[in-house]
């Protein structure tokens, strides 16, 4: 015990927790903790963007490019509201963020008094973007919260948890003890279930392995490999599970792969995955049997009708079941046969795109980190880029957040220990974040951004030309001159007329380890979609 104040003792909290860094704004119900940050700061570091919301999606890059819990910090009300896009992000990811939330006076919270940053029922609105999340309404509780927060964030299904404090909390000074990290049990193996599941894939004769977002656990990366080796099985990843295995392996094949291997397969085996269409049906997996593997008991029920439902750590389940099968073949030559046909009709529906995908690939190295915006590029490269390496592919998962992309890669790139960090965009996206240029420049944050410029917003212009008849509205984008805001910014900018160039500046780029722009002029691309949608 020692005398401190609330901020002191969650700032220590946090190094305990192994934290070096928080991403956020000071503001004044903040006070209290950014001054034992300061105290701390040669442990802590605070690295501040230009927006709040850039503080959540940087602590999501932070630890999908690491694997360390990321944290935001913002005041309440709008700080809040502005961060919350992070969280949702986060949140439908599957990534440990933990959020330090302000809010107003503790005697004052649900007065409706008008308090600055005052918004109605606060909680609600942080407990509706998390997993867990709490108030504290005594100093003395703060250092063990914040010990449950990680806990909570590390044990199930990894997501995103809020602390809420209040200034006064914060500026009080008691005798206090940070504490040491709670313990967080090991995932145990429910023996019955797999010996059932290894029943099932030694008796199957077409066996297809599905990975999902929980599968992009580095632990899971030579697993998964391995077992698909003693199988002779197809893994088909999810947009989500980009990364699971390396795209190079010759059972590796990309989501749509699916529509084929159904025909014949006899059992669909989906290891942390919702294994579900985008539009909250159960993947069609034709007359196959299929088997679910998830952490998440709500992943397994209905729409979802598995023939077995395991709920456990994927990774301890696929780590189980390596042990137990022995070596057969069953798909043999038509799996190169398959691999062939994708890279086909990915070329053949997605070709002007597909040179740009080459080109980024060609220019990082294989573990580089690649961050995937929503743009024309971005969506082909869901199925186009070959990820070869675990944590090296960022995805915004179902909540399709557009803008995220720049502001993640800049936390990917904090958290990286020195790989390099790409980001995709379009001139749609980076409207939401380009101040944060200046985060990247104060920071020396080496994130090299391609920006690809069609000044439109692609999606929606193609479908109102191709729905809607040519009825353009909203569609359409003013940009500035990328090459004067880079040099205003400080950056380096290079311009880039096609794919060969592109391979050659991103190449440059990433040598010089300096933030960069590289503008790509674009006109209409392919429609990305006939290779994510099914057609129903």
């Amino acid at each position: 015990m020692a005398q401190m104040t609330g901020g002191d003792a969650l700032a220590r909290a946090l190094i305990s927790e192994g934290v070096d860094t928080v991403f956020g704004i000071p503001g004044v119900q903040l006070d209290g903790l950014t001054d034992g940050m300061y105290r701390m700061r040669e442990e802590l570091e605070l690295v501040v963007p230009r927006h709040e919301q850039a503080t959540s999606y940087m602590a999501d890059g932070y630890y999908r490019a690491s694997g360390r819990p990321g944290v935001a910090m913002v005041v309440p009300g709008p700080g809040v509201l502005n961060a919350g896009a992070g969280m949702a992000t986060a949140y439908a990811c599957s990534s440990r963020v933990m959020l330090l939330a302000g809010t107003i006076p503790s005697p004052l919270v649900g007065s409706g008094l008008g308090a600055l940053h005052e918004i109605p029922r606060q909680s609600d609105t942080v407990d509706g973007l998390t997993k867990w999340s709490v108030r504290p309404e005594r100093v003395e509780e703060i250092p063990d919260l914040v010990h449950e927060g990680f806990r909570q964030m590390r044990t199930g299904r990894p997501r995103p948890v809020a602390l809420e404090l209040g200034p006064d909390l914060l500026h009080t000074v008691a005798d206090l003890d940070p504490g040491e990290p709670f313990a967080v049990p090991q995932p145990q193996v429910p023996e019955a279930e797999v010996a059932e599941l290894a029943q099932l894939l030694a008796a199957s004769s077409r066996p297809v392995i599905h990975a999902g977002g929980g599968m992009r656990d580095p632990r899971a990366f030579k697993l998964l490999a391995r077992l698909a080796e003693l199988l002779d099985a197809p893994v088909v990843m999810s947009e989500n599970g980009r990364g699971a295995i390396d795209a190079r392996d010759p059972h590796a094949l990309p989501a749509f792969a699916l529509w084929e291997l159904r025909a014949t397969a006899d059992l669909v085996v989906s290891f942390g995955s919702r294994f579900l269409t985008a539009f909250g049906q159960q993947l069609n997996i034709g007359g196959a049997r299929l088997a679910l593997v998830n952490i998440d008991a709500a992943d397994l029920r209905p729409p979802r009708r598995p023939d077995l439902a395991v709920n456990a750590d994927a990774v301890a389940v696929l780590a189980a079941l390596v042990e137990r099968l022995a070596s057969r073949s069953t798909w043999g030559d038509e799996l190169r046969r398959l691999r062939a046909d994708c890279e086909t009709r990915i070329r053949k529906q997605a070709a002007p795109q597909m040179e740009f995908v080459d080109a980024l690939r060609a220019a990082l190295p294989e573990d580089g980190i690649y961050v995937n915006e929503l743009t024309q590029i971005g969506y082909v490269s869901t199925y186009g880029f070959p990820v070869q390496a675990p944590r090296s592919y960022v995805w915004p998962g179902y909540q399709g957040t557009l803008g995220y992309g720049m502001p993640t890669a800049l936390g990917a790139a904090v958290g990286a220990a020195g790989r390099p960090v790409v980001v995709v965009t379009g001139d749609g996206g980076i409207g939401w974040s380009m101040q944060e240029f200046a985060t990247a420049k104060k920071y020396g944050i080496p994130l090299v951004t391609v920006l690809f410029e069609d000044s439109r917003f692609g999606n929606v212009w193609r479908i109102q030309r191709d729905t809607y008849g040519g009825r353009f509205i909203g569609s359409d984008l003013t940009n500035p001159d990328f090459g004067m805001l880079a040099e205003a910014f400080g950056l380096d900018f290079a311009l880039a007329e096609d794919a060969e160039a592109v391979e050659k500046h991103v190449t440059a780029a990433i040598a010089a380890r300096r933030p960069a722009i590289v503008k790509v002029p674009v006109g209409v691309f392919p429609s990305p979609w006939p290779l994510i949608h099914e057609k129903h």
